[in-house]
């Protein structure tokens, strides 16, 4: 599934697409995807203007001067191409602007989601309303994790993926987070000293960032609106590397928490 740094690049691909532009054309190919498309989604963005894009947790957001968003989630294999040459089986959405340009959203799966809010609503929408702080956002601070870590004796990594926590962040950028601060993934949150926990704030942005500067990790589906393929994947210090060398020179193994792969290092992370 995309993560924070793919959704991020999809977003900063569209940008310069977008912005400033007038939508000409909107045309939903089916009727839903995850969830049915909003029944008037053609009649209230065709004619109006892009003001402007942003990300908040795993989710795009186009903002228009008739004061609607289009949110969108890309699922498990969603992902926008700009300007195609061809037609694709799975172009579910499609998005024409005065100057000529077009982004298509291609889902195959079909788990992603198109959905149009009230822009003065958006924070109170149910999917954003219980959503921690973003984690490249000044509210994300070793005393946020202190607070919500006290007393808790779960596994520092579940609650990581706890988006009431920390929004946005996923499994493939919390063990590399993890790595980076050294610290095990089943240590009990509520155990963390604050400065391990200041050093935990840090591996995350630094491993956020850099992914999102390598456009993101192409994994199965995913690739950039211009249709590049993300190459961060190509830096993974642990993830996916069961049996190879950690950064550290041990061993990186792979362990199952929550259903899902964890990958760490026992040499280095404590």
């Amino acid at each position: 599934m995309p993560e924070l740094p793919e959704v991020e690049t999809t977003v900063r691909g569209l940008a310069p697409v977008l912005t400033g532009q007038r939508l000409t054309r909107v045309i939903a190919n089916r009727a839903d995807l995850r969830r049915a498309f909003p029944v008037d989604l053609g009649q209230r963005l065709t004619g109006a203007t892009v003001t402007g894009l942003a990300r908040r947790a795993k989710y795009g957001l186009i903002d228009t001067d008739r004061g609607d968003t289009l949110v969108f989630h890309l699922g498990m294999s969603g992902r926008w191409r700009v300007d195609p040459s061809e037609r694709l089986a799975h172009d579910h959405l499609e998005i024409d602007t005065g100057s000529g340009r077009q982004v298509v959203l291609n889902d195959p799966r079909r788990f992603g989601s198109i959905d149009l809010m009230p822009t003065a609503e958006i924070a109170a929408w149910p999917p954003f309303a219980a959503l921690g702080p973003e984690p490249l956002g000044p509210d994300l601070t070793p005393e946020h994790l202190e607070a919500r870590f006290a007393g808790r004796i779960a596994a520092v990594k579940l609650l990581l993926l706890d988006q009431r926590i920390v929004a946005g962040l996923g499994n493939i950028y919390v063990c590399e987070a993890l790595n980076i601060a050294r610290i095990a993934p089943t240590r009990p949150a509520g155990q963390i000293a604050p400065e391990r926990l200041a050093a935990l704030v840090d591996a995350i942005r630094a491993v956020l960032l850099s992914a999102i500067e390598a456009g993101g990790s192409t994994l199965r589906d995913y690739a950039r609106p211009d249709g590049e393929l993300g190459y961060f994947s190509k830096q993974f210090r642990v993830y996916g590397r069961e049996g190879e060398a950690c950064p550290c020179g041990g061993t990186v193994e792979r362990r199952i928490d929550g259903g899902r792969s964890t990958f760490w290092c026992a040499t280095c992370q404590r």
